[in-house]
């Protein structure tokens, strides 16, 4: 079985799917699935562990045109195209059904409300030109949760729709917490407005707070960074940090007693599942899939308004110390029962095979 996939990005700084593409690509790989794993050209990539069955191919846009030309429907079987919205893409969907290869497409979110409410002319503009026709011609939709699903199916795609969850890699996971009472929350993800941070920030501001740090690690445009930093210039105990990668992000989850991710839409949040697999509780928003956070008490899944935002913080930054460790304790058994990327890969592969059949 030879199959490509497909991102715009792999880049350190790209978000989540530049660190669960090429996780999922791996154990592909592993199982016996030959991968090869196209993208930008990027000055910062993420580590891939390449073998015998994982190439990746850093193309520019014209490189792509002319890798495009050169397949076959004798040499791959199936693309697996990495989201939506992006021409790259678009690209390798142009030449799939010109070359007669099925192909799939995981829009990673880009096709929820919030995001189609940005920008939204040019998102009008893109399902006209392209992305409509290109999502109607798709063999399968994979949707990372129910919600996506019915997001995808409201905006008239009658396409078999597949939802298999993303997957963290456990066996990164070198440790677990074991140190509650830090007293110290943590939000690690990119610093974008959709994250969240201004209403993290006015809520934290508005809060006793004492005896406790938020500390906000990642990276953005630098513009948009300051913005935040001066919003929060005279709240001492907010710390911004910086980009956090490898293993000294797994120690920054650790380090903290609670992590926070207020955001406006996710389709997964893979930060949730890091933070979950390390022992360490998780407030977020139900514009991501995790009522398991509530279901399973491994965290608080809320709605997004300033209020809501205050009175979780405070309860949160309120919780006793022991049933911090329950919660804990139950996240590291829902990440392992439900989201190790071995598991994830096997179901992939059965739906790569359900289609070839």
């Amino acid at each position: 079985m030879n199959v490509i996939h497909i991102v715009g990005s792999l880049d350190k700084g790209a978000g989540g799917p530049s660190r669960s593409v090429p996780q999922t690509c791996e154990q592909l790989a592993k199982i016996g699935v030959n991968i090869t794993l196209i993208t930008r050209p990027s000055s910062h990539p993420v580590t891939i562990a390449t073998s015998q069955n994982l190439e990746v191919k850093f193309l520019t846009f014209q490189k792509l045109m002319a890798f495009g030309r050169s397949i076959s429907n004798k040499e791959f079987d199936l693309i697996h195209l990495q989201h939506v919205w992006d021409p790259y893409l678009h690209i390798m969907a142009w030449w799939a059904r010109r070359k007669n290869i099925p192909y799939i497409i995981t829009p990673r979110g880009m096709l929820e409300p919030w995001i189609l409410q940005q920008r939204p002319w040019k998102k009008k503009l893109g399902l006209f030109l392209y992305q409509r026709f290109d999502l109607k011609k798709a063999v399968r939709i994979h949707a990372t949760c129910e919600l996506e699903k019915n997001n995808i199916r409201t905006l008239g795609f009658n396409n078999p729709i597949q939802i298999i969850p993303n997957g963290i890699d456990l066996s990164e996971v070198k440790k677990v917490k074991t140190h509650y009472g830090t007293k110290k929350m943590v939000f690690l993800s990119r610093i974008h407005p959709k994250k969240g941070i201004e209403l993290l920030i006015d809520a934290w501001s508005t809060i006793n707070t004492t005896g406790w740090v938020l500390e906000i690690a990642g990276n953005g445009e630098d513009s948009y960074i300051n913005q935040l930093k001066k919003s929060a210039q005279d709240i001492k105990n907010i710390k911004f940090v910086g980009a956090q990668f490898g293993d000294q992000k797994w120690g920054f989850l650790r380090s903290a007693d609670i992590m926070v991710l207020p955001t406006y839409s996710e389709n997964f949040g893979i930060v949730v599942a890091e933070a979950l697999a390390v022992g360490v509780p998780v407030i977020t928003t139900k514009g991501t899939p995790w009522e398991n956070l509530k279901i399973k008490n491994c965290g608080w899944w809320i709605q997004l308004n300033l209020a809501e935002l205050e009175r979780t913080l405070n309860i949160a930054i309120n919780t006793t110390t022991d049933i911090l460790i329950q919660k804990g304790e139950n996240g590291i058994t829902l990440i392992k029962n439900k989201y190790d990327i071995k598991s994830v890969a096997k179901e992939i592969k059965e739906l790569y095979t359900t289609i070839l059949e």
